[in-house]
């Protein structure tokens, strides 16, 4: 039974108790704010709504929803249930709901009310997931309270009886909610309560806890719940309507109720608190997922296992090997057994890339360890740690996820204290649909799709995460940004060199697309422009994807077909200007050093190969080159010119997990000499003699290195979780050497890369005579000097048809 009596049968209207001037005094004269004034007005409607009941048996007045958490702002619907055993007439009944409702009305307060038996609420509940939610809640109010707990022990009991069918039933009400109402922390006018992160999320995790399957991380959400009940309770006395909507008009207003600075700090706090209840629902939902999974399997595993296996009869879950000290479980990436994050400052940017790679999300777990015992980072970073950092941000759409949970725990703003300041910061520009953060987040992974496009992925990826990193300071954030980056830059262990392209890139982010939409490009003055700004080839090719990615990252407004047209026009004017064509040289490798010419004789002497490796801490390089190297091992082979060599010490190395970083192959004196930077995955690299063995098997056919890859290569893919990375690209560079043709590979490193690029070359019939192989975060950019088996250089349809070739054996 819901709903009034018609005005026929209306009771006569109570004795005043003083209740609407209690209220108002309470809401706008008072002392109390938040929580306590919330409590203290549902205290107030308790008194009067139970003496609105008055006398009764067999019935009682309950309070459901946000009222029966005993939480009122000051324009909240009323959510009451008058509940009755069934046992007196339904006129009475009738009556005792009028007796109650009618003032309710009478005063303006909105009301939503319903009469029913236990068992109609019962029925009800299991029909409509949004009253059982709100019977969880259930709190009384007056009348019989035995009927109200009668009440609450059977929805509790229900709710835990059917979890595995509801929660999937209000995780969807939440994806909808999400999909018509956005995501409350990216919105200029959102609404608090129903966008995603905001209140009915939160009320959700209360839901999700109560069933017992599993709980949200408790830190800092119910103090970002209280935030935004707050915010909400400021906007309802602001306005004078039930409103949860946060209209731009009306947030300085609400800004000054709250005692904030401005508009802009409203939404920072909003956001903060969205962000975490988003988070604590990532988590939770993650969660709820597994568990109902496992009661899914567990009934099949105990048939299997027969009661017998791991602990209590079942098998314990698989932890695979993802990077030195993280393992993938449960669908999730952790911590194996042996990490200490506390002698491992790299470990956090590790964990965070292999992730990311893997298309895994950070373990909950993991995080909040690594957050708690990481010890700092040194200064500069290692480069294993610059590696790390570049290699998450080139995983594309999955690094999103990962790079929030380092956010929730303060890694991020640990590594980068510059952080802190774009953290949630809105932008009030239309074309925008993100915060600051997000928005430079964003930028990376529209980055990571146009990483063959330039010949310093690493650049163009870091970059795209600073290029905005000056916003809401004094002045031009290009201005503020670029000095901001020369800083993280220096910090994080780039090169004077490599510090300044970052820089011109920040400070110039907006050129391109500026120039190339206001200016004539006919005009040789606006070409100058863009040289005057842009000291090469190189750094205009690595502006020209930058502003793509962050025009992408903005937003449909920012970029079209129109606009990229147009700043595709200026770069190839500027790029002619700039070396004549446009088409920036591959490196060549450095001439050999006194330790390579020595291994090329030992090498022709034996008629075999000859092997060194050496370890080499940070910031030595090999004789000759000055560039810092990562901790590892510089490995050198030499082997008697003969086909095969690359494809055969790369396979060599992949088959003992050892990471090529960096690799210069050069012919010398009738021999081939490759040297290695490289770096064991897990543990100790193999010694010398080992390898030496194992490339003498794999040059007379004894080890079979394509099947042995083979297999790794399928299970590296089923953990890949569907990762899509740019395809791989193999061009001919144009007037490169006068010897050789050069061709030039850019593509996502995984394991045995290599060795499938030198058996395609070697299958194409060309002898690879020099090369430079060079490992930027999870992006290779390699450069192979290539001839025709009579020493010249190839033709171009020749070289064409190589360079096809190679791209398709790596699936390109």
């Amino acid at each position: 039974m819901t709903g009034p009596q018609s005005p026929q049968t209306r009771p006569a209207d109570p004795e005043p108790s003083g209740y609407a001037a209690a209220r108002l005094h309470l809401l706008h004269q008072g002392a109390l704010t938040g929580a306590p004034r919330r409590a203290a007005l549902a205290r107030l409607t308790d008194q009067w709504l139970g003496a609105l009941l008055g006398e009764t048996r067999g019935v009682s007045l309950v309070a459901v929803g946000g009222y029966g958490r005993g939480e009122l702002s000051p324009r909240s619907d009323l959510d009451v249930l008058l509940l009755h055993d069934g046992t007196a007439d339904i006129s009475k009944i009738a009556a005792i709901a009028d007796r109650v409702w009618y003032p309710v009305w009478d005063m303006g307060l909105a009301l939503d009310h319903s009469v029913r038996t236990p068992a109609e609420a019962r029925r009800t509940a299991a029909a409509d997931l949004k009253v059982h939610l709100g019977l969880l809640d259930a709190r009384h109010l007056a009348g019989d309270e035995q009927l109200t707990a009668a009440l609450r022990t059977t929805a509790y009991a229900d709710w835990r009886a059917q979890a595995p069918a509801r929660l999937p039933e209000l995780r969807e009400l939440g994806e909808d909610r999400t999909r018509h109402q956005g995501e409350l922390r990216f919105l200029l006018e959102p609404d608090l309560k129903e966008a995603r992160g905001g209140l009915r999320d939160a009320t959700a995790l209360r839901a999700v806890a109560a069933s017992w399957l599993a709980d949200a991380p408790r830190a800092g959400l119910e103090r970002a719940r209280t935030h935004l009940l707050d915010v909400r309770d400021a906007l309802h006395l602001t306005t004078g309507r039930a409103s949860d909507r946060l209209a731009l008009q009306e947030q300085d207003q609400v800004a000054e109720a709250l005692g904030l600075e401005d508009a802009d700090a409203l939404l920072h706090g909003v956001y903060e608190a969205a962000r975490t209840v988003s988070y604590a629902a990532d988590i939770t939902w993650r969660e709820v997922g597994r568990v109902l999974r496992a009661r899914s399997v567990r009934p099949r595993l105990r048939r299997i296992l027969g009661g017998r296996g791991g602990r209590g009869g079942f098998a314990e879950t698989e932890r695979l090997s993802l990077a030195d000290g993280v393992v993938e479980q449960d669908g999730e990436a952790g911590l194996a057994r042996t990490a200490r994050p506390e002698r491992d400052p790299v470990l956090a940017l590790r964990a965070a890339a292999a992730a990311a790679q893997a298309g895994l999300p950070l373990s909950p777990h993991a995080v909040r360890r690594l957050a708690a015992s990481a010890g700092p980072m040194p200064e500069p970073w290692p480069a294993e740690a610059r590696e790390q950092l570049v290699t998450l941000l080139g995983a594309g759409p999955p690094t999103v996820p990962v790079w929030e949970a380092l956010e929730a725990e303060g890694i991020i703003s640990r590594l980068l204290p510059e952080w802190e300041h774009v953290r949630c910061r809105p932008q009030r520009n239309a074309v925008h649909r993100w915060t600051v953060d997000r928005h430079l987040v964003e930028t990376a992974v529209r980055a990571a799709s146009l990483t063959r496009r330039v010949g310093r992925p690493d650049l163009l990826l870091v970059a795209a995460l600073l290029h905005d990193i000056g916003k809401g300071r004094p002045g031009d954030h290009s201005v503020t940004g670029e000095a901001l980056t020369r800083d993280v830059a220096r910090r994080i262990g780039f090169d004077a060199a490599d510090t300044g392209v970052l820089a011109t890139l920040v400070r110039h982010h907006l050129l391109l697309i500026d120039t190339a939409t206001r200016r004539d490009l006919a005009d040789p003055a606006t070409v100058r422009t863009v040289t005057d700004a842009v000291p090469d080839a190189a750094a205009l090719e690595l502006l020209h994807a930058l502003t793509e990615a962050d025009g992408l990252a903005t937003g449909p407004a920012a970029w079209s077909t129109w606009r990229s047209s147009l700043v595709a026009d200026l770069v190839r004017r500027a790029a002619a200007a700039l070396t004549g064509d446009g088409t920036p040289p591959p490196h060549a490798p450095a001439p050999p050093g006194p330790e390579a010419l020595r291994l090329a004789a030992e090498a022709v002497r034996t008629g075999g190969p000859a092997v060194t490796l050496e370890s080499r801490p940070e910031g030595t390089g090999p004789a000759g080159e000055g560039e810092p190297v990562p901790v590892g091992v510089e490995l050198r082979i030499a082997v008697p010119e003969q086909p095969g060599v690359l494809p055969a010490a790369a396979g060599v190395l992949a088959l003992h997990r050892l990471t090529v970083r960096a690799a210069d192959l050069q012919a010398v004196g009738g021999a081939l000499v490759v040297s290695w930077r490289v770096a064991a995955e897990y543990g100790a690299p193999p010694g010398a003699a080992r390898l030496r063995n194992d490339l003498v098997r794999a040059l007379d056919g004894s080890l079979d290195i394509p099947a042995r890859l083979a297999e790794r290569e399928a299970a590296y893919s089923r953990r890949r979780r569907g990762v899509v990375h740019a395809p791989p690209s193999v061009t001919v560079a144009a007037a490169a050497s006068h010897g050789a043709t050069v061709l030039e590979v850019r593509a996502q490193d995984e394991p045995g890369l290599l060795h499938r690029i030198g058996r395609a070359l070697d299958e194409a019939g060309v002898w690879v005579r020099s090369a430079r192989v060079s490992t930027l975060g999870a992006s290779v950019v390699d450069a192979f000097y290539v001839t025709a088996p009579d020493g010249s250089a190839l033709t171009p349809a020749a070289a064409s048809a190589v360079a096809r070739a190679t791209e398709e054996a790596l699936g390109g």
